[in-house]
């Protein structure tokens, strides 16, 4: 599954003990740090047993299961109907294990039918995902269906109870009671790897670095007069949107050119500066927070920059990013403007000492020639490592990309 996974979660079995199994058909999911992986059956059989259960942390080279190439499958259970499956044969001698592969091939075949967060809440409420249509890429079920298919099915509300007589006020003098949680209000759901990983990496962010942030503000109207112009043609031309992160991309790889130390890593007691560019792109997705990485971004042209940012955000929403792609990379720009935030403060991601926050652009009355005058403004935000990174550089670094963003042609000859 790649030399930087070691360990995994157990997600969804797709196959009961006793059930035949096809060849390279997927038995079970599991879920890493960062995508989830589908494991195949190397050969055609009867699942014979399952080592590992659900929720299962496992290593590389455990045993998932048993698969049995000379058995005859057995009848089993509904397990919406029955409390436990029929017994299934004993392996055969010699028969073949369902492991983790530790040899860097990939285990992906096919999307799973539901999400990580679906099957959990599916299992919760013994729901067969079966019945449950999904709306999402190729049919996958979500959350969002899931939760849907409850309220379908829910029972019609009876007859609300006569309501309890108001307890009598209690004296003033008396100790508040504690506040005790009414059933059924609460809900507990467990992390998946991928957010077990988020929250680890964004402690040891705040732990390990010395995180400052600083903010300036950006009149974003040259490039959205350019867009303007040029969106028609743009994507008519190259098969893809005009969008503002490949004005971002271009703005943060000239800054990153005059201030160095923002692209650069602490390795030990030496400072590692790369004069190379992997920017990542942060990409929100129903389990958490990803960044593929736009490798050698410095060498792209816009519509280069703009197609492969849509591939990878796509690809990440249906969870098909591969581990090498969202490895490796030397500054991240995060845009939480497209939720709506007008500001906010980037954590970094670690080892990178930089992070560039988008936000909103909103129309602001601001002073210019003398004259209040109505602009599209958003602000960004740049957080450092200021182990590395002086306060005075880190705020010259973001003067220059607000420079570049609102002078589109020095962008373009500088960027």
């Amino acid at each position: 599954m790649g030399e930087s996974v070691t360990e995994a979660v157990v997600g969804q079995w797709l196959k009961k003990p006793g059930e035949a199994v096809g060849a390279d058909e997927v038995v079970v999911t599991l879920e890493t740090d960062k995508v989830a992986v589908d494991v195949p059956a190397e050969q055609a059989g009867v699942l014979a047993s399952i080592q590992q259960q659900e929720g299962a942390t496992v290593h590389v080279g455990d045993v998932l299961a048993i698969l049995d190439t000379s058995a005859e499958p057995v009848a089993v259970a509904d397990a919406q109907s029955a409390p436990a499956v029929a017994a299934a044969p004993p392996p055969a001698q010699g028969a073949p294990a369902a492991t983790i592969a530790g040899n860097g091939a990939s285990a992906a075949r096919s999307t799973p039918p539901a999400t990580p967060v679906a099957q959990r809440l599916a299992a919760e409420k013994a729901i067969d995902l079966a019945q449950v249509a999904g709306t999402g890429p190729r049919g996958r079920v979500t959350r969002d269906d899931v939760a849907a298919y409850i309220g379908s099915a829910a029972p019609p509300a009876q007859a609300p109870a006569p309501p309890a007589p108001a307890p009598a006020q209690a004296p003033a003098a008396q100790a508040p009671a504690l506040a005790v949680t009414p059933a059924g209000l609460e809900e507990r759901i467990r992390m998946t790897r991928r957010r077990q990983t988020i929250a680890r990496r964004l402690v040891e962010a705040q732990h390990t670095a010395a995180m400052l942030t600083t903010f300036n503000e950006i009149d974003m109207s040259a490039v959205m007069e350019v867009r303007k112009r040029r969106r028609d043609s743009f994507k008519e031309r190259h098969g893809v949107g005009l969008g503002f992160m490949s004005f971002f991309t271009k703005a943060v790889i000239g800054a990153l050119k005059a201030f160095p130390y923002l692209n650069a890593e602490i390795q030990g007691d030496e400072i590692v500066v790369k004069r190379y560019y992997h920017i990542g792109i942060a990409v929100g997705v129903e389990e958490g927070l990803v960044v593929p990485v736009l490798r050698d971004a410095d060498r792209k042209s816009f519509a280069q920059i703009e197609r492969e940012i849509a591939d990878m955000a796509a690809r990440a929403r249906q969870n098909k990013l591969t581990l090498a792609e969202l490895q490796g990379s030397t500054f991240t720009i995060t845009n939480g403007g497209i939720f709506g935030s007008l500001l906010s403060t980037p954590i970094l991601n670690t080892p990178e000492v930089g992070i560039l926050g988008m936000h909103k652009i909103e129309e602001r009355p601001i002073a210019l020639n003398g004259q209040v005058v109505i602009r599209p403004m958003m602000y960004v935000a740049l957080s450092y490592d200021h182990r590395i990174v002086d306060g005075s550089e880190a705020v010259r670094f973001l003067v220059r990309v607000k420079e570049l963003i609102e002078d589109p042609e020095a962008l373009l000859l500088e960027g």
